[in-house]
């Protein structure tokens, strides 16, 4: 029976089959409730970690990266099935819940730390980022320029406890600010509904 298994699964006796380590991924758009938010229902996606990225301070907190002065974006850490969700889907989710064309902002929030921005860890990463930022340019999709930036990953600090999972613990709170911002608003001006 064990051979005949072997033999209809495609294995040969003794042969071991590992299964994909979860692989991460790191992206900037603005307010990071907003990006979890995005990212979490997923199929492939593990978790989503609200924190700060691409900055010069170490252990930044939110009261020091809102002023805008450490250098760090509001990020996410994607943790990741790499056998359920490839790297491209998360580049295109990222690219849909982003506006590419605000230099140091997003949607109603302004300044350095809301930048957006895609942080490759490998040179796969870097490679599938980079194309896909041209994809977008050569669609002419928009007329101004497309400003996310692609950087090299550097130490991402999770954020702290009450800016995790914060639309879900809040969501009355958050529904508000992600319409007053015009998150929703200016989305669906983009890209069109979802």
């Amino acid at each position: 029976m064990l051979c005949l298994f072997g033999a209809v699964a495609g294995l040969s006796f003794g042969q071991t089959v590992w299964a994909a380590e979860p692989a991460k991924a790191y992206f900037a758009g603005g307010c990071v409730w907003c990006m979890e938010e995005a990212f979490e229902p997923v199929e492939g996606v593990l978790s989503v970690v609200s924190g700060y990225m691409g900055g010069n301070v170490a252990n930044p907190t939110y009261a020091q990266v809102s002023t805008g002065r450490t250098g760090h974006a509001e990020s996410i850490e994607v943790t990741y099935d790499p056998a359920k969700v490839t790297y491209q889907t998360l580049l295109d989710v990222f690219w849909r819940n982003v506006d590419p064309l605000t230099p140091n902002g997003q949607f109603c929030d302004h300044g350095n730390q809301y930048r957006s921005a895609i942080f490759y860890g490998t040179d796969e990463e870097r490679k599938l980022a980079e194309e896909s930022k041209a994809m977008l340019e050569r669609s002419k999709r928009f007329a101004q320029p497309i400003v996310t930036q692609v950087a090299k990953a550097s130490t991402f600090y999770p954020a702290e406890e009450e800016h995790q999972d914060y639309y879900k613990k809040n969501p009355v709170r958050y529904k508000y600010y992600k319409f007053g911002c015009g998150r929703a608003q200016r989305l669906e001006s983009l890209w069109g509904k979802p």
